[in-house]
């Protein structure tokens, strides 16, 4: 799987009567058998406040990769991914629930997320031999 762009941004009320300033979305656009997919990830914006329960993270500008500045919102989608490679074959998951979007992160090496960022940045993409490369396995 060639991963070619990780992504997020915060949704803006379209009409008053909306609740889209409470979420943002997050996605990533990967290769895998010669076909280009996305997958799009909501979640409740409130997450972003408390990244340092389920992340390393102290603040968002998780990382700086070369001057470009990679956000909490840019990894949701590709972490998802990662935690569960069957959403690769979903376009949308959509995640409210606190135990939910905490149990994504669980267990991810977030050491070794830079390495996707770079050479996102440097090549236009990073090929994704496994997932569980980015899991932390037990001792």
């Amino acid at each position: 799987m060639l991963i070619k762009e990780c992504r997020g941004f915060e949704l803006e009320k379209e009409q008053s009567n909306t609740s889209e300033d409470f979420f943002n979305r997050s996605e990533v656009t990967f290769t895998e058998d010669g076909e280009e997919k996305t997958l799009h990830v909501l979640y409740v914006r409130y997450f972003d406040e408390i990244i340092q329960e389920f992340t390393p993270y102290e603040q968002n500008s998780i990382m700086l990769q070369d001057g470009n500045e990679v956000q909490f919102k840019d990894i949701v989608a590709l972490v998802c991914l990662l935690k569960n490679p069957g959403l690769r074959r979903r376009k949308r998951l959509y995640i409210n629930s606190k135990y939910e979007f905490a149990s994504y992160f669980q267990d991810i090496n977030f050491d070794k997320l830079p390495e996707i960022f770079l050479a996102l940045k440097q090549n236009k993409g990073y090929q994704l031999r496994s997932p569980l490369e980015f899991i932390m396995q037990p001792k």
